[in-house]
């Protein structure tokens, strides 16, 4: 994503708490900061991903975060997976400063990523969104503000849910054609054209059938994510079943060791417990 900015000849400053993974992007150009604070100053528009709610709130509040940092008028662009009242308590902290502070999730996995072809779900006000649609152009295909800030997070936890409770049913598919005798990847090739049709069953569930389980999204991502869902719904009144047995059966996945693995690992636990029997 970083690469797509600076084809597009931005100045990007750069930092991540492991520099070696920032090489690549550094070698087209990318500029080293030796922290968030440092790039807050440079940079008048500054996009974060990092990996819970709690590094997104080490980032942003306290006297060397980036709300305290950034210039006045400058753009903080949050496109972690995280909680919507945080993404709430930023943007009125960033607002005291003249700071717009946007929450902007994405989707897509790494072929999105890689494409520039994400979705982006933004929550914050019209005025900073106006100002960070020109970046975000070079990152996704479908950027659409929802609202005010904590919707583009309400967003992305409605795209998880539907995106964990897929999983089950094309994994389930698979296993299901697997133990008919049928050869799963021809199935594939007569149920991805139609009604059952979904991102997950074109992109993932043939990396599956290969053996292949690297990610795309993890599981322990993906469990991060619904585990903020699942405490949403609690507080709306909202019973999500469908999603509670998806946290239950990729916890399962996590304690046996695949929490780095691809989510479509899933379609193994099938699987295997259909030889097992």
């Amino acid at each position: 994503m970083a690469g797509h900015l600076l084809a597009a000849g931005h100045p990007v400053y750069v930092f991540n708490r492991s520099r070696s993974k920032a090489e690549k992007v550094l070698a087209q150009g990318g500029i080293w900061c030796d922290g968030p604070a440092e790039v807050a100053r440079r940079a008048t528009s500054v996009i974060t991903m990092v990996g819970t709610p709690d590094d997104v709130r080490s980032i942003y509040l306290g006297p060397g975060g980036l709300i305290a940092q950034a210039q006045t008028g400058a753009t903080l662009i949050d496109m972690t997976t995280s909680d919507p009242e945080l993404a709430a308590e930023l943007a009125k902290a960033g607002a005291a400063r003249q700071i717009a502070v946007l929450d902007a999730p994405v989707s897509g996995g790494d072929i999105g990523a890689r494409n520039a072809t994400l979705s982006i779900m933004v929550g914050g006000a019209p005025e900073g969104f106006e100002r960070a649609l020109p970046l975000l152009q070079r990152l996704g295909k479908t950027i659409i503000l929802q609202g005010p800030a904590g919707s583009g997070q309400y967003t992305k936890l409605c795209n998880q849910v539907a995106v964990a409770s897929t999983m089950l049913a094309v994994c389930e598919s698979m296993a299901l054609a697997q133990a008919s005798g049928l050869d799963p990847t021809r199935v594939l090739e007569s149920i991805t054209p139609g009604a059952a049709g979904s991102w997950a069953l074109s992109n993932l569930m043939p990396r599956a059938l290969r053996g292949d389980f690297e990610p795309g999204f993890s599981v322990q991502h993906l469990l991060k994510d619904l585990a903020i869902a699942l405490g949403c719904a609690q507080r709306l009144g909202l019973e999500l079943p469908g999603l509670a047995l998806a946290q239950r059966l990729y916890e399962e996945l996590r304690q046996q060791g695949a929490g780095s693995k691809g989510t479509q690992v899933l379609l193994r636990r099938y699987l295997e417990r259909g030889a097992a029997s």
